[in-house]
């Protein structure tokens, strides 16, 4: 079982896969303690959001990781596929401009 950086590569590298795009980590260890990691990325459209993480899914339980949760698959203009350890945000550009989550979880 892979954790840490090694498992957040494997997330980007699964993410620019299906060409998410503008993919960011964030070490939110000190900050609070319902993940270890944020990665953000950004999707051209709403079936791409969803396709992201149905491949992440897919991806992750080939190395025998599994999802606890997947939300936001509905719409698909943010989906967060939930790690534990670690959150994916999947998100089309303009949601991820108006909440704007590396400005609150960065500073």
């Amino acid at each position: 079982m892979i954790s840490g950086t090694k498992l957040n590569q494997f997330i980007i590298n699964s993410l620019e896969d299906i060409k998410a795009f503008d993919i960011t980590v964030i070490d939110v260890r000190k900050k609070t303690s319902i993940a270890d990691y944020m990665i953000i990325a950004s999707a051209n459209s709403n079936r791409q959001t969803k396709a992201l993480a149905r491949h992440l899914k897919d991806t992750l339980k080939e190395i025998g990781k599994s999802v606890a949760n997947i939300e936001g698959e509905v719409d698909g203009e943010w989906v967060l596929v939930d790690l534990s350890e670690v959150l994916v945000h999947i998100m089309l550009p303009t949601t991820r401009a108006y909440f704007n989550l590396e400005e609150l979880w960065q500073s």
